[in-house]
């Protein structure tokens, strides 16, 4: 009988991996999605909840395209629009 460790992220108890490090970045994306929830929600009038997390989870998904963007980098914005960041 073979045992298998698996990590799970504490922020979303559903998804598992069998490597700590990833199972760690996922809680971190998970929390940086949740902290950019909170401040959308506060900042834009009018924004629904729960459009606010999807946007969030996006952005957080991927930081660091928007991290070279907001580094005068605006460009970096078109890695988005490839098909395996849909």
């Amino acid at each position: 009988m073979a045992v298998e460790i698996l990590y799970r992220s504490t922020r979303d108890l559903e998804t598992t991996f069998l490597d700590r490090k990833l199972a760690d970045a996922h809680d971190q994306m998970l929390e940086l999605a949740e902290t950019l929830t909170q401040v959308l929600v506060k900042n834009v009038p009018g924004l629904d909840e729960t459009v606010a997390e999807e946007a969030s989870i996006f952005m957080a998904k991927n930081r660091l395209v928007f991290a070279a963007a907001f580094k005068n980098n605006a460009a970096a914005l078109a890695d988005l629009d490839k098909p395996d960041n849909a």
